[in-house]
């Protein structure tokens, strides 16, 4: 029998509301009032963050808050939630997995996520193909060391290079399933128009945990005739929600919501409360 697959709040979800060590811990108490299991970290939010990397962040409308000075352990353990995964990034792992398998090890969980690639040319072959290659260097430096590790998609790993391949097909292709697995986001694979179902079927047993939230636009007054539609709460937007969680219950091991902006009345809190009201409500369509 398969364990009971963990539900999960992203770190970056909470980022707006973290100010103190007080609000931090009665953001980590909601979640786990709602229902939810754990919390995945991130890093680069729980240390100190240099100036100009606060400034790029908050321009681009993802202000990372005020975490990084905060023992975040302590208040995650505190809150009686588990650390799903740890997020970072390749070039820290490729240089000092060291300090990273010991941050995981400190936290409790033997998951380590790349978050993904910045500024990288995913429409290039052979780009892709040498980050596959790193991908598999690095899934066996985690290996060794008692860790998985798991890739995480945004909308780039769609482009497509001058075969006609994207980038996500090739890395799957290319990596190393013993070596490799995948944290799928269903929100930015179905903002490109891929066939989210499709995605998670092809990923099969390497799908281990799963990114979510809903797509859709809000009701407003009377506009043009197209609106930009966005991240929404589970169960008020458009995505096949039930069929998705029906599909991952056959590899994935933890959901775990995320929602970086436009939440709901522009509280995060609320946001998360909505959506996993939702979840818990269509957990059944989890059970393996």
């Amino acid at each position: 029998m398969k364990d009971k697959m963990q539900t999960g709040v992203q770190q970056v979800q909470l980022r707006t509301v973290v100010k103190t060590q007080e609000s931090a811990q009665q953001a980590l108490q909601a979640i786990r009032t709602v229902g939810f299991d754990g919390i995945e970290l991130n890093r680069y939010m729980l240390h100190k963050l240099p100036v100009t990397i606060r400034l790029f962040t908050k321009m681009a409308g993802m202000e990372m808050g005020a975490g990084g000075s905060l023992p975040w352990r302590e208040m995650v353990e505190k809150s009686g939630l588990s650390v799903i995964a740890l997020h970072t990034d390749l070039g820290s792992l490729e240089k000092d997995p060291q300090s990273i398998f010991d941050e995981a090890k400190a936290l409790r969980t033997d998951r380590i996520v790349l978050t993904g690639m910045y500024h990288y040319d995913y429409g290039e072959r052979k780009a892709v193909s040498d980050l596959a290659a790193r991908l598999n260097r690095t899934g066996e430096t985690c290996r060794d060391a008692g860790f998985r590790f798991l890739y995480h998609n945004h909308n780039c790993e769609y482009v497509r290079d001058d075969t006609g391949t994207a980038a996500f097909e090739r890395l799957t292709d290319e990596t190393d399933p013993e070596l490799v697995s995948f944290e799928f986001d269903c929100f930015w694979a179905a903002e490109t128009g891929a066939d989210v179902l499709e995605q998670m079927k092809r990923l099969g047993n390497r799908l281990k945990l799963l990114h979510i939230n809903d797509r859709g636009i809000r009701p407003q007054e009377a506009a043009g005739s197209i609106l930009k539609s966005d991240g929404m709460e589970l169960g008020t937007g458009n995505m096949p929600l039930e069929k998705i969680l029906r599909q991952a219950a056959d590899s994935c091991e933890a959901v775990i919501l995320e929602m970086h902006r436009g939440w709901i009345g522009n509280d995060p809190v609320r946001s998360m409360q909505m959506s996993g009201e939702w979840l818990m409500n269509h957990r059944s369509c989890l059970e393996r």
